[in-house]
Order: structure tokens, then C-alpha cells, then sequence
């Protein structure tokens, strides 16, 4: 198959899933980028906001900001960096793991709800594409 096809068939179906999903969310709701912040807090402990802006590959602007109105709504809180008193470090409050563990259960509602009308031979297709996903979105 043309890489270049299945590219432009990929990014067409992926951004279909992605909206549908980000739909379903209150206007207000934490941005697409927030959640990717408070998610990857939640995974791998809190960082410096130049760490987190290299891993969601963003400028430390962009992150900054993020980081914001991230703090601005209690979901994160910073703290100096006991190693660098210049850096300091973004943790996950407790109200930013609530808010996570939520939105992520909608999100994961609505896909199984819909995954509920799929054989199961389809279902374990798209389980087995999983791996290749994931390899495919670390290399973006």
C-alpha cells in the first residue's frame, strides 16, 4: 500500500475520532493540551515545565500557558525544585487527578459504547493494532 494513502487515510479517520470525542466535552472544559499535561503528570510523576514542554513537544511558551490555566483552576500546583532553587517542579493536585480520571471516563464511555456494536473478531483487530499506534505516535 502508498505510505503516503494510508497517511492521509489516518490522520482522516484519527481527527473523526478525535472530534467526536472532543465534542462531547462542555465548552470551558480543559483544553486538548491540558489533558495531555495532567495525563502525563499522572503517568509519570511531576516535572519541570521545560521537561513537560520537550515530551508534549511544545515550545516553553506554549507550555507556560498551559501550565497557567492549569494552575489557575487548582489542577496543578509548582514548587521549587529542591535540586535547582532557579527551576520549579508541576505536580498533580488531587482536584487535577478528579477531573482527569472524569473526563477520561466519558471519553472511555462513549468507546465502548460504540466498540459495543462491533463484532468481536473487529474488536480484537483493533486491539491488535494498538502496538502499532503507539509506535506510530512515538515517532510523530
Amino acid at each position: 500500500m502508498d505510505t503516503v494513502v494510508l497517511a492521509a487515510e489516518l490522520k482522516l479517520a484519527m481527527g473523526r475520532i478525535v472530534r467526536r470525542l472532543r465534542q462531547a466535552h462542555a465548552v470551558g472544559d480543559i483544553t486538548l493540551s491540558g489533558v495531555s499535561v495532567l495525563a502525563r503528570l499522572a503517568r509519570t510523576g511531576p516535572d519541570s515545565p521545560g521537561s513537560l514542554a520537550e515530551s508534549e513537544r511544545v515550545r516553553p511558551q506554549a507550555m507556560a500557558s498551559t501550565l497557567a490555566g492549569l494552575e489557575q483552576r487548582a489542577l496543578v500546583s509548582r514548587s521549587p525544585d529542591t535540586a535547582d532553587g532557579r527551576r520549579s517542579i508541576v505536580s498533580l493536585t488531587d482536584e487535577g487527578r478528579s477531573v482527569l480520571e472524569q473526563r477520561r471516563s466519558e471519553s472511555v464511555g462513549r468507546l465502548a459504547h460504540a466498540l459495543d456494536e462491533f463484532t468481536p473478531q473487529e474488536r480484537q483487530a483493533l486491539h491488535d493494532v494498538l502496538p502499532l499506534l503507539d509506535r506510530l505516535a512515538e515517532r510523530l
